[in-house]
């Protein structure tokens, strides 16, 4: 019996969920045209999941492939690059004028240029450890999650609580939330572009913490999430984007050097391609010789 051949699945799954992540990306610019933004912050939430499924998949799968790589990045751009740049900028930035675009086209190049880094030091062994500046992901998420917090406050003004009497004296209106956008977006931007060094989750360690303890942990955690989901999950990643700037002040962290990115391409030979290898030259200088000889040849 010929076994069967899945050679080819294993490369077409991880690749389906990286769609997927455009998918989601294409549909909260969709919604955020149309003015539904808890639809538009929702699609970016899902577009974060499906990116983080597709590479999952490909490592238990050892579907990795280069296509893969660079495919996944163009669609990050669409997802947590331009898509947040849209929604901030139909959620209020709009009536800020050329400061408003101007400020949504930053956020947007310097996503392009924080995965622009992060490929050419995953491809030189660099990208290990803790991340070289934000994660546009987690710079999308914030966006995300701080319409969805807003647009929750708005639809239950009326319901009374501490949380809603907050939104209805201080956070009401469209200028605050234009305001704080303006000053959170070139922050989130600037952040992604730095050289400070950010944990990763993949460096997290729960071997010391008993198995009880750790789902006591998590059965608290989930209850707080719960309680107000929108609000605790704003100031969750908030608080995650303003940890690198913190303990890089305090000293617990130094920034990461990432001068390699803009070393010159070298061949097998170790010369600069850009100048040619001496080896080329001889080659062409024997070719040459041949054609001389031999007219035939060329």
């Amino acid at each position: 019996m010929k076994k069967p051949r899945i050679g080819s699945a294993v490369y077409v799954l991880p690749n389906l969920l990286t769609t997927g992540n455009l998918f989601w990306g294409f549909f909260a610019m969709h919604k955020a045209l149309v003015g539904e933004f808890a639809w538009a912050g929702s699609a970016i939430l899902l577009a974060a999941i499906f990116d983080v499924l597709d590479g999952r998949v490909a490592r238990l799968t050892k579907g990795t492939s280069e296509f893969g790589v660079q495919y996944d990045s163009l669609c990050d751009l669409v997802s947590f690059g331009c898509a947040p740049a849209i929604i901030m900028y139909q959620y209020g930035l709009m009536n800020f004028g050329r400061v408003g675009w101007t400020v949504c086209f930053l956020f947007m190049a310097c996503g392009a240029l924080r995965l622009a880094r992060f490929n050419v030091q995953s491809s030189i062994g660099k990208a290990k450890g803790d991340f070289t500046g934000l994660p546009i992901p987690m710079a999308a998420i914030v966006v995300a999650m701080f319409v969805l917090f807003m647009q929750d406050m708005e639809a239950n003004a009326a319901s009374g609580g501490w949380l809603t009497g907050v939104y209805n004296q201080y956070l009401a209106g469209t200028t605050i939330k234009a305001n704080f956008l303006l000053a959170i977006a070139p922050i989130l931007s600037i952040a992604m572009v730095s050289n400070i060094a950010y944990r990763s989750h993949k460096l997290i360690k729960i071997r010391g913490i008993g198995p009880f303890k750790l789902l006591s942990t998590c059965v608290f955690l989930l209850s707080i999430l719960a309680w107000q989901p929108e609000f605790v999950g704003f100031f969750a990643c908030l608080l995650y984007a303003l940890s690198g700037p913190l303990e890089w002040a305090l000293g617990w962290k130094k920034t990461l050097e990432d001068d390699e990115i803009f070393a010159p391409e070298e061949d097998e030979d170790g010369d600069e391609s850009e100048n040619g290898s001496e080896s080329d030259l001889h080659s062409t200088a024997k070719i040459n010789v041949l054609a001389k000889e031999n007219p035939k040849l060329t």
